[in-house]
Parts: structure tokens; C-alpha cells; sequence
């Protein structure tokens, strides 16, 4: 069974960096094989995150995908995307064509998104209410910042927002650390609100930001998902999603059924990435103002979490640690799963029902091999005078819906 590190991540493996330079991504524009939308065709060496990036481009021209054919099994990529602009009308734009090609055919994550070396980019998650974004602005204005763009979700009584900020007086970006300890310290409090259970954040970003990516990443860490509160005589009108086993292919299969709107493949997909899935296949359809989605997931490595932490105790002069080794990948169990352990060095007594090491390798199997539900993590302890890494090696998933 493949782990994370075996989908050819061409920027951390030497061989995959030759065959992605002997392979360029080849993209093909077709306006006319589709009577009523523009044919956008891309092959590429596979890499993590290729699929998000490719949408993000699109989505950021304006662009809505009426359909969508995914295919990333072995090591390529081969997707296509039918789509029209936002009237319904096929793409005849040379300077959109120009540059759907252009971006594609080398970095696909640098469009549409912010040089921090141009404004200071913060980002901001606290308490939503009536009037909260005046007073954020209102604090911002008294401190002297000038908001040259910005973006902001609310969702379930939380607010997340990317704000790029000049000095006011030279139109500069604020890099003076106690002004901005100052800016966070006021926003802060204005962000808390009365009744906060939540922590109100404020950090400066770095880098390049796409703020729609961004801001999905922040919801999901403040998992604004949970406790969902329907408003008193309103229908609830959520997504009808199925998940589904494929075991003969080792997939899980996600059917989602919406009501159609723009982005809504992008913040679909944005959200598998978030929860650390990986698309193989897909099939987007829309039509009557619907959308159905059909994307197979995939269990990986990085679903099997390892942590580490000192007990407090002492054995024999040497620290005790707790290892906890968890299964992430929800409705799917763990199992035959292998640690690098290198023998397992401890001065006392380890469960052997819980980790042991296999003869002859350096490694260990936990549980002795038996599955490891995502509600039933697995711990040991050991005490040695250094702690040791276990980074998974090899396992398998079974799912069952």
C-alpha cells in the first residue's frame, strides 16, 4: 500500500523533479468539440495539491466549471474542465485564454494571489455580529492603517478575514513590531466580543497569500463546522452527501448532491485537502441549478498520527514517554501498521500487545497488527535517555460505511 511520501511529490524527490522537467504540464483550450461551454484540457506529473491549484486558477478568472472530468491514477494528472464565464457564454477572451495557458503550463498557485513585500497581510478570526466589521475598520482607521484590500467569511456566529494593510501617512507596508503588537492588541478586544468562547486571533501572514485558500484553511482550524444552529421555522437546506466503500479499489467514494452556486468545486475540494484526503477520480455535473459531485478519497500516512510526550516520571535515570499512535481517517480503520523503531530501546518493561518489534527489520508493528479504529488510538509507554522518533512506514485501511 503506497504511503503520502509514494504520490510523487516532485518538489522533495530528485527523480521526480527530471521527469516533471522532461514533462511540462500540456494544456489544451478547445472551443469547439462543446456547443455550449470552452474545453480546458490538462496532463501533468502528479504531485500533492495539483488538483486545488488548477481549480484555484479558474476560479480566480471568473471562470464557472459546468463540468468536470478527474483522473489521477499512477502518476499523472489528466483532468478536464468544461467552462463558460459568469453570463453562460464560452470563453473568447485572448487575454483569458493567454492566461489560463500561460499559468497552467508553469505555477499554477501564483495567481491572484498577494506578495506580502507589497502590504502587511493580517488575518483575523473571532465572535461575529451585527456592526463587527465597522469596528474593526473604525480601529484600523484611528491606528493610522490604510485596508488596500481585503476579504471576509462569517459563518456560525464566527468571522474570519485576510486584511492588507499600508501605513497610511507613506502608503508603506507596517513592519514595525510594537505598532504591530499594538494593532493586534486593539483588534483583539474588538474581535472577543462580550460572550467568546472561542479564542479572537490576530497574525501577520508571510509569503504569497491567496486569501479564498486562506480563509478556508482558518475556518477549518477553528472548526467552524461544529454546533451548526438553524434559525427557528427555517428549512434546512444542506447538501445531501453519501460515502460509500469501494474496497476492490481501496477508495472511498463521496456523492454530494447541492444546490448549484459559483466556487463550489473549489471549496469542495478545498476541504478534502484540509482533512488530508486525496483525490483520485471525479465526476462534476451541474445543470437545473444543481450540482453533483462524485470524487473518490483516499486514506493516506499522514491520516496515522504519532505523538510523542514525556510522562514526568523517571525509570532508572532515564525520562518515560507516552507514545500515542491515532487513526484520523474517519469511518475507515487502520490496520497491519509499522513503525521504524529501531529495536525499541527502553530500561523498562514495553506492552508488547501494543508495539513489537519485527525480527530481523528495524521495525515495529503496533497492535500487533490489528486494526486501530479512528476513536481507538493505541499508546505505550517506554524510558530511555533520549526520545525516539516513529515515523509510520507501512499500513493499510479498511473501510466500512
Amino acid at each position: 500500500m503506497e504511503s503520502y511520501g509514494d504520490l510523487l511529490d516532485v518538489e522533495d524527490d530528485v527523480f521526480g523533479r527530471l521527469i516533471s522537467r522532461l514533462n511540462p504540464p500540456r494544456v489544451v483550450i478547445d472551443n469547439e468539440s462543446c456547443d455550449h461551454a470552452t474545453v480546458i484540457r490538462v496532463n501533468c506529473v502528479k504531485k500533492h495539491g495539483v488538483l486545488l491549484e488548477v481549480i484555484q486558477v479558474l476560479i480566480d478568472l471568473h471562470l464557472i466549471i459546468t463540468k468536470a472530468y478527474i483522473s489521477s491514477d499512477g502518476s499523472w494528472f489528466m483532468d478536464v474542465f468544461n467552462v463558460t464565464d459568469c453570463y453562460g457564454n464560452k470563453v473568447w477572451d485572448k487575454e483569458i485564454l493567454t492566461c489560463i495557458q500561460r499559468t497552467l503550463e508553469t505555477d499554477a498557485s501564483i495567481l491572484h494571489s498577494v506578495r506580502s513585500s507589497e502590504y502587511t497581510s493580517i488575518e483575523l478570526i473571532g465572535s461575529d455580529r451585527p456592526g463587527l466589521l465597522s469596528e474593526v475598520c473604525a480601529v484600523l482607521t484611528d491606528l493610522k492603517c490604510n485596508v488596500v484590500k481585503g476579504k471576509v467569511w462569517t459563518h456560525n456566529a464566527r468571522i474570519a478575514a485576510v486584511l492588507h494593510l499600508t501605513d497610511e501617512p507613506n502608503g508603506q507596508p507596517i513592519e514595525d513590531l510594537h505598532r504591530l503588537l499594538t494593532i493586534k492588541k486593539f483588534l483583539c478586544i474588538v474581535l472577543k466580543g462580550d460572550s467568546d468562547l472561542k479564542t479572537a486571533k490576530m497574525t501577520v501572514s508571510g509569503g504569497l497569500i491567496h486569501s479564498e485558500r486562506r480563509l478556508h484553511q482558518m475556518m477549518f482550524d477553528d472548526r467552524d463546522y461544529e454546533g451548526v444552529r438553524m434559525a427557528e421555522g427555517e428549512e434546512p437546506s444542506r447538501p445531501q452527501v453519501a460515502i460509500m466503500d469501494c474496497a476492490e479499489k481501496d477508495y472511498t467514494v463521496v456523492i454530494l448532491r447541492s444546490k448549484d452556486r459559483p466556487k463550489l468545486l473549489f471549496d469542495t475540494v478545498c476541504t478534502l485537502t484540509d482533512m488530508n484526503y486525496i483525490v483520485f477520480h471525479g465526476t462534476v455535473n451541474t445543470g437545473n441549478e444543481e450540482a453533483y459531485q462524485a470524487m473518490d478519497k483516499k486514506c493516506t500516512g499522514s491520516d496515522i498520527v504519532v505523538k510523542l510526550e514525556k510522562t514526568g516520571r523517571v525509570v532508572e535515570g532515564d525520562s518515560e514517554y507516552e507514545v500515542t499512535v491515532s487513526n484520523n481517517c474517519n469511518n475507515c480503520t487502520a490496520l497491519n501498521v509499522h513503525l521504524q523503531c529501531f529495536g525499541l530501546s527502553s530500561v523498562e518493561p514495553v506492552d508488547q500487545k501494543a508495539i513489537q518489534p519485527v525480527a530481523g527489520t528495524n521495525r515495529c508493528i503496533v497492535n500487533e497488527g490489528k486494526p486501530i479504529p479512528p476513536d481507538s488510538p493505541v499508546k505505550f509507554k517506554y524510558a530511555w535517555r533520549t526520545p525516539q522518533d516513529f515515523p509510520v512506514v507501512s499500513y493499510e485501511f479498511k473501510c466500512q460505511f
